[in-house]
């Protein structure tokens, strides 16, 4: 039965992330770290998050835009140290709490000024890719950050969401082997459920390629800005727990 739960699990996220281009942290973390230790728990999502970065260059390879992935991901993984070494010293709860706010005006921002954009020149690149990363890296929450900043550039969907799932393949395999060498390893029932979970993790990214085909292009930012209002309120009430 757990396998089925977390099989199902695993689905939800996969759509959410996928059509989002974030998320699957953040729906999958607090609910396996009620009955997975959290070493394990960052291990497994990081491999189902790892194959959700697949199928986004996969579906969506059509937008795969190597400027603009490497001149906004380079950046960003840079400015991400920094910010990660600034977090250690600063309260969970409060990072999350700014975070979520952040989120919320970002959002309410948008909405008031719906034309508002960031130049997609190099200038541009370089400020969002840093900003993001520096952000990411103070709060732990890398995919949500690099929502705000490539929405900001009012891409199209296909673009959007191969260069979310492109940079995140890159940060992704790199804690993958930071948590594999330093000797996390999943219990066998979890390894034995990967012949179904990495399948599902796919059929669920596949129906939100649907569902993102759906979404008119004018719509799609706000699409993306009504999810960040979702995570901005959940960051504002959480009490614990990093992702």
């Amino acid at each position: 039965m757990e396998i089925i739960y977390l099989t199902f699990l695993i689905f939800i996220s996969s759509i959410v992330g996928t059509a989002s281009g974030f998320g699957i942290s953040t729906i999958m973390i607090p609910i396996l770290l009620l009955f997975l230790p959290l070493p394990q728990t960052l291990l497994l999502v990081g491999i189902i998050h790892w194959f959700g970065d697949i199928w986004k260059i996969l579906f969506f390879k059509k937008g795969l835009n190597w400027t603009l992935i490497l001149g906004f991901g380079i950046p960003g993984i840079v400015a991400s140290f920094l910010g990660a070494s600034l977090s250690l010293r600063a309260s969970e709860e409060l990072l999350f709490h700014i975070l979520g706010g952040f989120l919320l005006v970002y959002v309410i921002f948008l909405f008031l000024k719906p034309r508002f954009y960031l130049p997609q020149n190099k200038t541009g690149m370089i400020m969002g890719g840093t900003l993001s990363g520096f952000f990411a890296g103070i709060f732990g929450v890398g995919g949500a950050i690099r929502a705000i900043f490539l929405s900001a550039f009012d891409l199209p969907k296909a673009v959007y969401l191969a260069t979310v799932g492109s940079i995140a393949l890159f940060v992704d395999s790199a804690r993958l082997i930071t948590y594999i060498s330093g000797g996390t390893r999943l219990e066998p029932l979890l390894l034995w459920g990967m012949i179904i979970f990495i399948p599902t993790s796919f059929l669920g990214a596949k129906m939100a390629k649907r569902i993102v085909d759906y979404i008119p292009q004018k719509s799609f930012r706000l699409f993306i800005s009504a999810f960040l209002a979702l995570i901005g309120f959940y960051f504002l009430i959480i009490k614990q727990n990093r992702f």
